[in-house]
């Protein structure tokens, strides 16, 4: 999922309020957000393995919270959001919050 269509659906949600609870949006999103968190991770563990110099250095209770993901989805362009992938922003979040040293 690219990050204009992710941020739709989460305006949309917020939107709705406590109706959007039963929204099958919820676990889209949810998924997309995990997806990308768990690619990040193993490419993150697979470049200590091989030696190579990680892609950002965050301790090992890194953790990006709903508000701070959209937060840095939003400081994307208009024009740059249908070409970024939620993986994409994740690990762009990631670098600028733990960057190595």
């Amino acid at each position: 999922m690219n990050v204009a269509t992710f941020l739709a659906k989460a305006d949309a949600l917020k939107a709705r309020g406590m109706g959007a609870l039963g929204s099958p949006d919820i676990k889209i999103l949810y998924g997309e957000a995990n997806a990308a968190g768990k690619t990040y991770r193993e490419t993150i563990a697979a470049d200590k393995k091989a030696g190579r110099t990680p892609h950002s250095c965050p301790p090992k209770t890194a953790s990006l919270n709903s508000e701070q993901l959209l937060a840095h989805l939003r400081t994307y362009p208009a024009a740059v959001r249908p070409k970024t992938t939620i993986t994409t922003a994740m690990f762009d979040a990631m670098k600028k919050r733990y960057p190595c040293p």
